[in-house]
């Protein structure tokens, strides 16, 4: 049984219950002294305990989408499913679709009317990076009346360590840009779900890391052209657009700020504005001064032209440790023009997945108003 799976919650949730009746019960017999009773209770209380905070884990983890695969929690992932032919493309090109998946909402099942959601796997033509993605095509996408028609592209893109499934299934972008368009407050938009985490385990904060992976090319040159040519997506400068939250958000605008002329628009919910160096990331910059400022998107505006794009941040008044650094960065992108800022300031909430439910279906409407369809 899977890691994200309902019965392995259930499971956990029944074991640590049936622990505490047999605590409960049991401790009348092994409330005597002597080293056996003594290591009943010490055994009793500590099996409870293990299964209450496994079941809170599991609870949490399908809440939040921390990890997709017991091989991901204990770090030994070490395959993307992808086949990587490095004297070119493969039989399927660049991208290869794997899998395809209903939407969730009414008529699924039905392309024309729900859209459809196709899993796909990305060989970085550049990179060589390879990568599992989830693409949510619009029921227009189907329609005959718009066989002819771009559209525009949104990468989503999640926190650390995150996985792609939980913007579908947690965060829930396809059915908020599926009923956005049918109720006309957004155009309808081609989605590309995938996490940052290109690199797994590590954390590149979608830095090209000196010797290492080069996830921001990735990002900014390798998905967009395999996208391009296997899907209807604009291709001129404005159709393409970016979003995330926490690391993605950061991921969102940095690529934005440093790729004005492939994302036009790039919206963080929650994000941090410069990349981390812990034990998740390792030396990024390996020393290159050079590269640690232009990962700080503050430096970044302040050393550098201002680029002609469109940024959207967000953050809580209560609950949010960025909330200072957020007003900081609106004053700083407020004073340098062509750049243009927006924002989303609740008065509450945490950094977690009910937040952003809060904030995704204005992102997707601010997008929608800044992407072209053609």
């Amino acid at each position: 049984m899977g890691l994200t799976s309902n019965k392995v919650l259930v499971l956990a949730v029944l074991s640590a219950v049936l622990l505490f009746v047999g605590t409960v019960l049991w401790w009348p017999r092994l409330a005597r002294g002597g080293w056996r009773p003594v290591s009943g209770r010490v055994a009793l209380l500590l099996a409870t305990q293990v299964a209450v905070f496994t079941s809170f884990g599991l609870a949490a983890n399908q809440t939040f989408g921390f990890y997709s695969s017991w091989a991901d929690l204990f770090g030994q992932e070490n395959g993307q499913g992808v086949v990587v032919d490095h004297g070119g493309a493969g039989p399927g090109g660049p991208l290869q679709v794997l899998d395809t998946l209903q939407v969730d909402v009414p008529g699924s099942g039905r392309p024309r009317i729900a859209g459809q959601i196709q899993k796909i796997g990305i060989v970085g033509r550049r990179t060589q990076i390879a990568s599992p993605a989830y693409v949510y095509l619009p029921p227009e996408y189907f329609q005959p009346q718009y066989r002819t028609r771009t559209f525009p592209a949104v990468v989503v893109l999640t926190g650390y360590p995150g996985t792609a499934e939980a913007l579908i299934e947690g965060l829930q972008y396809p059915q908020t840009a599926h009923r956005l368009a049918k109720t006309g407050e957004a155009q309808p938009m081609i989605l590309i779900m995938m996490r940052p985490t290109v690199a797994p385990p590590r954390d590149t904060e979608c830095v090209n890391v000196p010797g290492g992976p080069q996830t921001e090319s990735f990002f900014a040159k390798d998905l967009p052209e395999a996208v391009g040519h296997h899907y209807r997506v604009g291709r001129k400068p404005g159709s393409w657009g970016v979003v995330g939250d926490s690391t993605g958000g950061y991921c969102a605008l940095k690529l934005a700020v440093h790729h004005p002329n492939v994302y036009a628009a790039g919206a963080g919910l929650s994000p941090s504005y410069k990349a981390p160096l812990d034990p998740t990331t390792g030396d990024l910059f390996q020393g290159n001064k050079r590269l640690r400022n232009e990962a700080d998107l503050m430096w970044y505006l302040k050393h550098r032209p201002a680029p002609d794009t469109s940024l959207l941040v967000s953050s809580s008044r209560h609950g949010e440790a960025n909330y200072q650094a957020t007003l900081d960065f609106i004053d700083l992108v407020k004073s340098k023009r062509p750049t243009r800022i927006a924002s989303i300031i609740l008065d509450s909430g945490g950094h977690n997945f009910n937040t952003w439910r809060r904030e995704i279906p204005a992102a997707l409407q601010w997008l929608s108003g800044r992407l072209g369809d053609r």
